[in-house]
């Protein structure tokens, strides 16, 4: 699996950056973790507002932190796509 974080540094990219790493901790589950700062890459995605989170090429958040039971979900959701 593969996580994308995708800010230019902000105190919130860092924090949902933190989370994944918190969320990946309590699941118990190993992931890629890929903090992206490159403007370009945001607009590929589509994201104009930080952070975003990607998710094995999805995009599951723009402009906001995902509360960690949501995000927990998410990782979990693609967890079970990458072992199926």
């Amino acid at each position: 699996m593969k996580i994308e974080v995708l800010g230019p540094g902000c105190i919130n990219c860092q924090r949902l950056e933190k989370d994944v790493f918190n969320a990946l901790a309590e699941l118990n589950l190993d992931a890629e973790v890929v903090k992206v700062t490159d403007i370009n890459k945001f607009s590929s995605y589509g994201i104009l507002m930080t952070p975003g989170l990607v998710i094995n090429g999805k995009i599951y958040s723009s402009g906001k932190i995902p509360v960690m039971e949501t995000l927990k979900r998410w990782i979990e959701e693609e967890n079970k796509k990458d072992n199926h």
